[in-house]
């Protein structure tokens, strides 16, 4: 199931994509209350931490660890915030 917004196609809900237009790295496209919105997150050209690799170096625990107690808050959002989309693509 393909769906388009404003210009932009998506697999469909809830499933976020990279290299889109503007500033941000990726973009995904959620139902909110029966509304699409679009969230676009994740700065484009910077280094995260990805997904948890088995032999992680302490550093990249320590930058996984203190993105999402910066970011709590937001990610406790759920799914219409940015750092939500951020935490689970990104850095989760």
């Amino acid at each position: 199931m393909s769906v388009t917004y404003r210009g932009e196609t998506f697999s469909g809900y809830n499933k976020p994509k990279a290299g889109v237009k503007g500033k941000k790295s990726h973009s995904v496209l959620i139902k909110d209350g029966g509304k699409d919105r679009l969230i676009r997150f994740g700065e484009a050209g910077a280094s995260t931490a990805g997904a948890p690799k088995a032999g992680e170096s302490d550093k990249m625990k320590a930058k996984r660890k203190s993105f999402q107690a910066r970011h709590g808050l937001n990610i406790a959002k759920g799914k219409t915030s940015a750092a939500y989309w951020a935490n689970k693509s990104k850095w989760s």
